[in-house]
């Protein structure tokens, strides 16, 4: 069959060296029973090693031309697949209603994700939390550092905490450049994101994204500072920037930490909008 060419507009490096490939796939093992869904398999190396596990896949690919030879790879490997082309999904992953892929179930998210946009797949899966309890796969060295950080940490932020409120993030290993075509200019790594047992922030969640956001902008100033860009309608009571936490700055908070402050500065801003 002909290969499939890496396309870098879509941010393509397919990965070459099958024990990885092999390696990246049995992190799904972790989450069992439960479906799996790959995203961007692009000549299926990942799949291959997906497929024979007692549990049902399906894949999802942009590229016209890895559906193509997908569909005419996995026909002639497995018969059973060949008899269900349905398991091949051709759209764009973050245009998906994700609710329809399994019926409601839940499932796990893997795959080895374009770089230029793996921070909007995990915040597609922030948004359906409740679907995908695990979710594995390959990205750039940098992002996974970044989203398994801890408080004090210089890479912890936006991502660090927004993922962590509501997963475990492991990082599993390190993967050398040199075994993907085209290399990329960078080191990637894998990582495993098992969802934690918090069901309920204990604020309201989108001002805790909002200020979260908000604060990590200027991560190198005290909260008493960018703090104030939270307040367009008017000023906080008298001793809201004199209270302890406001001396920190955000890469200081732990998530309860950031919760407590989402709390007081809700009561703010509900405050201001009853004496408007």
């Amino acid at each position: 069959m002909k290969q499939v060419r890496p396309k870098k507009n879509l941010g393509q490096h397919f990965l070459t060296d099958l024990n990885i490939a092999k390696q990246i796939a049995d992190t799904v093992d972790a989450c069992p029973d439960i479906p799996v869904l790959e995203i961007g398999p692009g000549m299926g190396v990942l799949t291959q090693y997906l497929v024979p596990k007692p549990r049902e896949v399906k894949v999802v690919e942009i590229d016209r031309e890895s559906v193509a030879y997908l569909h005419g790879r996995f026909r002639k490997e497995d018969t059973a697949l060949a008899a269900n082309d349905d398991w091949i999904i051709s759209a764009d992953f973050l245009r998906m209603d994700l609710s329809k892929v399994f019926d409601g179930r839940q499932f796990v998210l893997t795959g080895n994700y374009p770089y230029d946009i793996s921070s909007q797949i995990f915040f597609k899966m922030l948004d359906n939390k409740d679907l995908i309890p695990c979710c594995t796969g390959m990205i750039q060295r940098e992002v996974a550092q970044r989203m398994a950080s801890q408080p004090g940490n210089k890479q912890y932020g936006i991502l660090a905490v927004l993922i962590q409120a509501w997963y475990d993030v492991e990082y599993l290993f390190t993967v050398d450049e040199t075994v993907f075509n085209p290399p990329p200019k960078v080191k990637s790594a894998v990582i495993r994101m098992t969802r934690n047992h918090v069901n309920e922030l204990g604020c309201d969640e989108n001002l805790f994204k909002r200020l979260v956001k908000t604060v990590f902008n200027q991560r190198r100033k005290m909260l008493r500072v960018s703090l104030r860009q939270m307040f367009t309608q008017g000023k906080p009571r008298e001793g809201f920037y004199e209270q302890e936490m406001m001396t920190k700055r955000p890469e200081q908070l732990t998530i309860p930490q950031f919760v407590a402050l989402t709390n007081i500065v809700s009561e703010e801003l509900e405050y201001l909008e009853k004496n408007a």
